[in-house]
């Protein structure tokens, strides 16, 4: 876990924070990122269409594979990837940027811990990555706080990728806590910011994002793993994240 204040840069709680673990759909952010640099840099036409036929699907989350479109612009792509933890949206900006271009961008800003190993897979083989993303909670938290201070690639950059995030639907974590609309949260009327990305996958729950009131604003990761043997299980590891939650927005607020 990792906790750090947005106006100071320096952390506020600690733990374990420099342990790599698998992230599952968390390492969609520095992909976001790339394709967010590229189409600053033109090197990617934002309207650039990808049709679905060409792309590994994912059938286990997203709402693409429910639609009648069959191809669809990079930036609707990159709306999907990021509000509705969308696979086979991901797995297009992947096979549209290329994995070694993530991983270069993921180098050049610094994130040593964190790398995007393989595109989203409904089921993982012997010869395939045993997971799409690891990371460590001390670089999320610090990727978070540098994209809404506009400090990753340019201010153009994070404020697209920022905005995508804005859009993030899964609200069911550290986010239950704040009492947002999950489809409507952009311009909250009690004048909390917050923009987050969950990662779930079995046994693995990952979240880092920003959360800023009236006090204070911070930049936050947790990401729990556990052996997901029962319901209780899975229940004892999402209660950490709302317990967390309940902290951020007492010390927000």
């Amino acid at each position: 876990m990792r906790i750090d204040d947005l106006d100071r840069g320096t952390p506020v709680l600690s733990g374990d924070d420099f342990v790599t673990l698998p992230v599952a759909g968390l390492g969609v952010v520095p992909l976001l990122v790339e394709v967010a640099a590229q189409i600053e840099a033109g090197t990617l036409d934002a309207l650039e269409i990808v049709d679905r036929n060409a792309v590994d699907r994912v059938e286990g989350g997203g709402v693409w594979q429910h639609l009648k479109a069959p191809a669809l612009p990079v930036a609707d792509l990159a709306v999907l990837a990021a509000a509705a933890g969308d696979g086979t949206a991901a797995n297009a900006l992947i096979t549209r940027v290329g994995l070694p271009a993530v991983r270069a961008r993921i180098e050049q800003l610094g994130l040593a811990r964190t790398a995007l190993l393989d595109r989203f897979r409904d089921k993982r083989g012997p010869d395939d990555a045993p997971h799409v993303a690891l990371g460590t909670t001390r670089e999320f938290a610090q990727l978070f706080a540098a994209l809404v201070n506009s400090e990753v690639v340019s201010a153009g950059v994070s404020a697209q990728v920022a905005e995508w995030l804005s859009l993030n639907h899964d609200l069911s974590l550290v986010a239950s806590a704040t009492g947002l609309d999950p489809f409507a949260h952009f311009n909250d009327e009690h004048g909390l910011l917050f923009i987050n990305k969950t990662g779930q996958a079995p046994g693995v729950r990952a979240e880092a994002g920003v959360i800023a009131g009236p006090r204070a604003g911070l930049s936050y990761a947790l990401t729990v793993c556990f052996d997901d043997l029962s319901i209780s299980h899975r229940l004892r590891a999402h209660d950490a994240f709302r317990v967390l939650g309940v902290e951020l927005m007492e010390f927000v607020f």
